[in-house]
């Protein structure tokens, strides 16, 4: 298998990419999830396995549902580059990436195919079925980097993920909750406030991404909090 775990329940691809190093003794328990932002699923392959470029993920997974093995899940992958998420700022250590093929917002953003959410869907329940990452810490790339990336975006299913016992996705309860309280969930206190409102209304508010705190936003927040 060239060093990549079985039993996945999903055709995997072996594309291996050198942009990798070791976890040291940090411990798995975060997912992140990205859209590879460029203009073709060849060149952002290319990208991802260049030792140039610098980068990597653990996998990606195409608009037509093929899955691209990049980086054994036991090796630290290059993904989050820059990045925070409840007091980490070495999510690469403690997080499995994977990339998902779309033009993203520079390109033609568009809605993610039926048939790479069902790919990604079956890829994530193996994941979360070999680590302990809990609900709360399945987050986007513009979670952890809030004021860098606006990745998955909010086209993303998340609704449609959190059914399938990936993530969360929150009903709202009455709350009087401030922005400053994002912290509490996760998201990074030195970041500019607007990005972070931003970023939480793009993963659990997408309807309206206006970067303003209103009190939908604190429900759904208080939600988050009380479940996670």
């Amino acid at each position: 298998s060239g060093g990549f775990d079985e039993g996945f329940g999903v055709k995997l691809i072996a594309r291996p990419a050198p942009n990798r190093d070791e976890r040291g003794d940090a411990v798995v328990d975060m997912l992140v999830l990205h859209y590879t932002g460029m203009q073709a699923a060849e060149a952002a392959l290319e990208r991802l396995c260049d030792p140039a470029a610098k980068v990597s993920a653990h996998y990606t997974v195409d608009e037509a549902g093929r899955t691209y093995a990049h980086v054994p899940e036991a090796r630290r992958a290059w993904h989050a580059g820059a990045s925070f998420w409840a007091g980490v700022t070495d999510v690469n250590a403690r997080s499995i990436g994977i990339e998902l093929v779309n033009p993203g917002h520079e390109f033609g953003y568009r809605a993610f195919p039926e048939a790479q959410i069902a790919a990604l869907v079956t890829l994530c329940h193996g994941i979360l079925s070999r680590h302990s990452i809990p609900a709360a810490r399945v987050l986007g790339h513009s979670d952890v980097a809030p004021a860098r990336k606006e990745d998955p975006g909010e086209l993303f299913p998340w609704a449609m993920l959190a059914k399938e016992g990936i993530g969360l996705w929150p009903d709202w309860i009455a709350s009087d909750l401030g922005p400053q309280v994002l912290t509490r969930y996760g998201y990074d206190p030195d970041a500019p406030l607007d990005t972070v409102i931003t970023a939480f209304q793009r993963h659990f508010r997408p309807e309206k991404l206006d970067g303003q705190w209103d009190g939908e936003c604190a429900g759904l927040l208080a939600w988050l909090l009380r479940t996670a």
